[in-house]
């Protein structure tokens, strides 16, 4: 076997092990894969798949439940909690720009089991008034604006077409208005780009301004 051959075939069973790890991030699917399941999603044999797991599971990346069903292990979880920091740093930018051209609050909110965390927030630089929204704020997925799009994230299965933005009123502060939509293309990580204000956000503009905040998260982190 040449050196060319192995290379390649490192490659491959890499390329297949974060295969694995992808779908098993997917949201659709938190109740796990069978072995049969993923070998058919990445058309392979069962053996393969059973190779992958294994090696995946000595490293905590992949945990096999008592039902039989694969799903990611603790892990995968502390490599998550390791990128949030690094995707946090990489929304500012984008979070700065949709706070500023709208005059309101803009955030970065990504789901915690069945919450909804507030990682990043912007103040615009320039208003009479907006509404203060802290790092760490925590509330139900089914509350507010940044949750439902999450939800709506989730019902869409991650993947195109950009479901619309979510908008609520008065659900986490009376007088506030939320407005929110999904980010694609975060294996593992499932967040949503929104602005909250106490002025309606009804006008075709904002939802547009904030779809374009989302897409330029997802490049930007891709």
């Amino acid at each position: 076997m040449t050196a060319r051959s192995v290379g390649g075939e490192t490659s491959q069973t890499l390329d297949r092990g974060l295969a694995v790890l992808e779908l098993l991030a997917r949201a659709d699917r938190t109740g796990g894969w069978t072995v049969t399941e993923l070998a058919a999603e990445l058309g392979v044999g069962r053996p393969v798949i059973y190779r992958l797991v294994a090696s995946l599971g000595a490293h905590e990346l992949a945990a096999r439940g008592e039902d039989g069903r694969i799903r990611l292990g603790l892990g995968a979880g502390r490599i998550a909690g390791a990128v949030l920091p690094v995707l946090r740093a990489t929304a500012m930018p984008v979070l700065r720009a949709l706070a500023d051209d709208l005059g309101v609050t803009a955030h970065l909110t990504v789901a915690e089991h069945d919450a909804a965390y507030a990682l990043a927030v912007v103040e615009p630089r320039v208003a009479d008034l907006h509404v203060g929204y802290r790092v760490g704020t925590r509330h139900p997925l089914d509350a507010g604006a940044a949750g439902r799009a999450i939800i709506a994230g989730r019902e869409a299965g991650w993947s195109e077409p950009q479901p619309e933005p979510v908008r609520t009123s008065g659900e986490l502060q009376p007088g506030a208005h939320g407005l929110a939509a999904p980010v694609l293309g975060l294996p593992g990580i499932e967040a949503s780009v929104g602005v909250v204000a106490l002025t309606e956000l009804d006008r075709p503009e904002y939802a547009a301004r904030v779809l374009r905040a989302a897409d330029d998260l997802r490049r930007a982190a891709g």
